[in-house]
């Protein structure tokens, strides 16, 4: 029975070697499914062709996709050869989140993988790149794909808040966990948990001279401890394989992961709209940018996406 049944892989027309497809094709031979290789186009150019016929423009944006179809078809040529089934959809559309989100809702698919790269710090804080929008908004797990290999024995991750008591932290540390094994299962691996605390609040330690800055991590670190040691023992993973450290997840998440050199994070993320998202983002998006490895983002249950209703 396949994890993923019926798959999304966007690809990128500025990159020679189509890393999302290359592991999009590495996971349906290791559980199977259903493979669309998906493409967004469109030419700006056609802004300026409102003088032709409404037939003209039409024909412009088929020659236009036409053209991608067959680009595409010859990087599916070795792994069609190969005997994975793979099918092609290049929609017309001006921006690429929008076409990636309505595919997903129209089609079902039940994971998206796309390629990543490195994020400039300062833009990405500023602005929102489609992969900032994919990850809010699409209603499916999103495979972003950077250049770690999957060996087989390796470590996944799986990031939690399980400090938290809120309700939607608690169910999503289920689903990320429950995805993380799915994931180690299929790659012989070890599913490991990360847990991230706050330490102390500098102005606190300041104004309040009575404040214990030593007891208050103390009772920090405890608390989480207890809280991941029963995440740990309902999921019956072994005490060595969960980590709680003091810090910022943007900061402890990705060390952890180098550490353990994991071919795999698995994090969770809450869709944010409005100035918040488009300022500063979230703690899922900090952290995928300082990893060097595949990150699986998966939201919560009762998610609904924001484009549904379009």
């Amino acid at each position: 029975m396949s994890t993923y049944n019926n798959i999304l892989v966007v690809l990128d027309p500025t990159s020679e070697p189509q890393k999302a497809l290359n592991r999009a094709v590495e996971l349906v031979r290791l559980q199977g499914g259903k493979l669309t290789a998906f493409l967004s186009v469109y030419d700006f150019s056609y802004e300026m062709t409102t003088m032709l016929s409404g037939d003209e423009r039409e024909s412009m944006r088929q020659a236009v996709i036409k053209d991608r179809e067959l680009w595409i078809s010859e990087y599916l040529a070795a792994p069609r050869a190969g005997g994975i089934n793979i099918d092609i959809k290049v929609v017309w559309h001006n921006r690429p989140f929008e076409a990636i989100v309505h595919a997903v809702l129209e089609d079902s698919y039940d994971l998206v993988i796309k390629g990543t790269h490195d994020h400039d710090v300062l833009k990405s804080m500023i602005f929102t790149p489609t992969d900032w929008h994919i990850l809010r908004k699409c209603p499916c797990p999103v495979l972003l794909v950077k250049d770690h290999d999957w060996p087989k024995g390796g470590n996944i991750i799986a990031a939690v808040n399980a400090g938290s008591e809120q309700e939607h932290h608690l169910s999503l540390n289920q689903r990320v966990i429950a995805k993380a094994q799915q994931m180690a299962a299929m790659l012989s691996a070890k599913t490991h948990l990360v847990n991230a605390f706050p330490g102390t609040p500098v102005n606190i330690a300041i104004e309040i001279p009575e404040f214990n800055p030593q007891e208050y991590n103390s009772t920090m670190k405890h608390h989480h401890t207890d809280a991941l040691t029963k995440l740990a023992t309902q999921f019956d993973i072994a005490p060595e394989h969960s980590h709680v450290q003091e810090g910022m997840p943007e900061d402890v998440i990705p060390a952890i992961a180098k550490t353990l050199d994991a071919e795999m994070v698995i994090i969770g993320t809450i869709g944010r709209t409005g100035l918040s998202a488009a300022i500063i983002g979230n703690t899922a998006e900090h952290v995928i940018d300082r990893l060097d490895c595949d990150v699986l983002a998966v939201k919560p249950a009762n998610f609904v996406c924001p484009l549904a209703k379009e």
